[in-house]
């Protein structure tokens, strides 16, 4: 599996900005309320990319030869596909909260203080929901061993 690509993650915060923005924009428009994001989703987040690093703790252990017994190959392989969805939908996520917050802060009457609040918790959750995914993602990397340092760069030898 391939790392998690930084295009990737700038172009779904760049989605979810513009999407969360253009919503509360068509919400205002249309004389309804708009969609601030509850103070526990901000905990959430923070708590889920908690959870994503600590699973990744044993696989890390394991391949800084630090564990004494294996790991079941199906826990890491879930472990590392957790991390790159936590990752992608903390970058989306992030976006999301960003938007809010613009459009709040870009509005002629001053938003009260619990909006504001809000959305910094979505925000800074959703960041933390990325940077936990990226770390967990990092600690499920195996290093390369010594044989394996220059095999793309070696020439394939054929016998006659």
């Amino acid at each position: 599996m391939k790392r998690t690509n930084i295009t990737t993650l700038v172009l779904l915060a760049l989605i979810g900005g513009i999407g969360g923005g253009f919503i509360e924009t068509l919400l205002a428009a249309a004389g309804r309320p708009i969609v601030l994001p509850p103070l526990t989703l901000g905990l959430a987040l923070l708590a889920i990319g908690i959870m994503v690093v600590v699973l990744a703790l044993p696989i890390r252990r394991l391949t800084r030869g630090k564990a004494s017994q294996p790991i079941d190959p199906f826990y890491s392989t879930r472990v590392l596909v957790l991390a790159k969805a936590s990752a992608l939908s903390g970058s989306l996520l992030t976006g999301f909260g960003a938007g809010v917050l613009i459009y709040l802060l870009s509005r002629s009457v001053v938003p009260g203080a619990g909006s504001v609040v809000q959305s910094v918790a979505t925000l800074v959750g959703a960041a933390c929901l990325l940077a936990g995914g990226l770390v967990a993602e990092h600690m499920c990397t195996v290093p390369p061993d010594d044989d394996d340092d220059d095999q793309g760069n070696r020439a394939v030898q054929v016998r006659p």
